[in-house]
């Protein structure tokens, strides 16, 4: 059985990618995640919980296309 690696962030790390999410909202409007993923430099599943962080805040949202969800601020 192949062992799997967890990973764990701090808090404040989570809290400055959730920064670096909400700029580059600001800066180029709505996106998807698998973008946005892509255009910040960390991990995915940072930018995810990163994401997590700023909706639980209400400071984005979420956008429903026939193709595709987009990550907005509100």
């Amino acid at each position: 059985m192949a062992s799997t690696e967890s990973l764990s962030y701090d808090v404040a790390s989570i809290g400055i990618v959730a920064g670096m999410v909400w700029e580059y909202l600001s800066q180029h409007g709505p996106v998807t995640q698998t973008r946005l993923a892509k255009e910040i430099d960390a991990p995915r599943d940072l930018v995810m919980q990163g994401i997590g962080w700023l909706a639980r805040e209400g400071k984005v949202k979420f956008e429903e296309t026939p193709r595709v969800r987009l990550i907005c601020l509100v």
